[in-house]
């Protein structure tokens, strides 16, 4: 009997994905001819600055005069287009790179503004609250506004208007939704807002949180006029190689300032041994508009099957692709837990482990996660996390392979469909 029923639903499974390809073929080949360009970008900007063996070397202590670390500072600013980066493995996550970022930035006094909305829970604590001693931007005299979106994902030009002052320093832009059911940022869009906040503050600081979205479109934000962006090696660009590290890029003042907050005043980028991932950071950056394309695939994949099949998903299978993130909306809790230990169940790494909500640091809510991944965090890799509250949204991102995402969503319909949830 049991047979019976897995091999009515291995029928039933080749239909379904078989309809969704067919759907979404035009889609695969626009995110082919991405992958293309981008490639080609990297491989020139490795070539430009004669990118060699011995760049891969290792150094130690201070790591004085560690030419493939400046090599490797120089290909990623020509990359994302921009005027210097500095690309480190101390810097140890998405956030703690934003921060250093907002930090080398900012002092007391100024005013940091968020145009597009609340950012990341993992930020709200850098944030912070005056006089908590964390030693957060409230803490240290910096004030934070946040311009809520309008109902349709849109910034609130009035809003952000009416909130800008004297004081106002920094313009933060998320480009990805987050845990939110919106949009994520087109680097077109973005690319329009540069101007409308330069006219509300000609000296102003366009900042973009970046994480999530390199290589998914061909241009980057340091490419439409954005002074300053951060991102995470165990996203996008660290190719699913780099076993940790952060970028930064832009004006090159601005970096430096960052990089002061990074290390301290007066030593900046000059200095600090690679620990030996030199090699795995240029190779991973090598791999990424590939790797991202496969994961950009899964994602339109996932879209159409779960449309297809009645639930709602964001964005959907024909959207515009600016990140690596795909929402799915379930009825309840238990269809949004069983969907994200769907994805841990058919990982190569950790599969035997099931994942629970817990009080996760940093996040508001219960969180479940799903993170079979070589590198531990690691995002370009397939993950799924959730905070149980209403609505019942789930966050899928990454796969280093498409085959990889599609054994996925076809391991969590299978568990659907045992459930009653199909």
């Amino acid at each position: 009997m049991q047979g019976n029923i897995q091999l009515e639903f291995e029928e039933q499974w080749e239909q379904w994905a078989d309809e969704a390809e067919q759907l979404v073929s035009p889609q695969f080949r626009i995110m082919d001819k991405i992958v293309e360009k981008n490639q080609w970008k990297v491989i020139q900007a490795f070539q430009k600055h004669k990118v060699s063996d011995y760049h891969f070397a290792a150094s130690t202590g201070y790591g004085y005069n560690d030419r493939g670390r400046e090599v490797l500072d120089l290909v990623y600013a020509d990359v994302f287009g921009a005027e210097a980066a500095i690309v480190r493995p101390h810097l140890v996550s998405g956030t703690h790179t934003i921060s250093a970022a907002l930090f080398g930035v900012l002092r007391p006094g100024d005013e940091l503004l968020f145009v597009t909305g609340r950012p990341y829970d993992t930020l709200h604590k850098v944030i912070g609250k005056p006089g908590d001693g964390l030693g957060s931007l409230a803490d240290w005299g910096v004030t934070t506004k946040i311009v809520p979106l309008l109902a349709d994902g849109s910034v609130d030009w009035e809003g952000v208007s009416a909130a800008v002052t004297e004081r106002t320093k920094v313009f933060a832009i998320q480009r990805s939704r987050g845990y939110d059911w919106r949009p994520s940022f087109t680097v077109e869009q973005i690319g329009a807002m540069v101007p409308r906040l330069k006219a509300l503050r000609e000296d102003g600081i366009i900042f973009v949180d970046n994480c999530y979205g390199e290589f998914t479109e061909v241009l980057e934000p340091t490419q439409v006029g954005v002074d300053l962006i951060a991102g995470s090696l165990i996203k996008n660009p660290g190719g699913g190689i780099a076993t940790s590290g952060g970028y930064i890029a832009g004006k090159e003042r601005l970096v430096e300032l960052a990089a002061y907050r990074m290390t301290a005043p007066g030593i900046g980028g000059e200095v600090g041994a690679m620990l030996g991932t030199t090699r795995s950071i240029y190779q991973g950056l090598f791999l990424a508009p590939l790797l991202v394309g496969q994961a950009v695939k899964g994602s339109i994949f996932a879209s159409a099957v779960f449309a297809n099949r009645g639930f709602e998903t964001h964005p959907r299978w024909d959207d515009q692709r600016t990140d690596l993130i795909q929402a799915i909306r379930f009825p309840s809790a238990d269809p949004l837990i069983h969907f994200v230990q769907s994805v841990q169940k058919a990982a190569a790494v950790d599969s035997h482990v099931v994942p629970e909500p817990w009080d996760m640091p940093g996040y508001e809510h219960p969180v479940i996660m799903a993170a079979g991944t070589f590198i531990q965090g690691g995002s370009l890799e397939l993950s799924a996390d959730a905070p149980v509250r209403e609505p019942y949204i789930a966050y899928m991102q990454g796969g280093l392979t498409y085959a990889h995402v599609k054994f996925a969503v076809k391991q969590a319909l299978q568990e659907f469909k045992t459930r009653g949830y199909l």
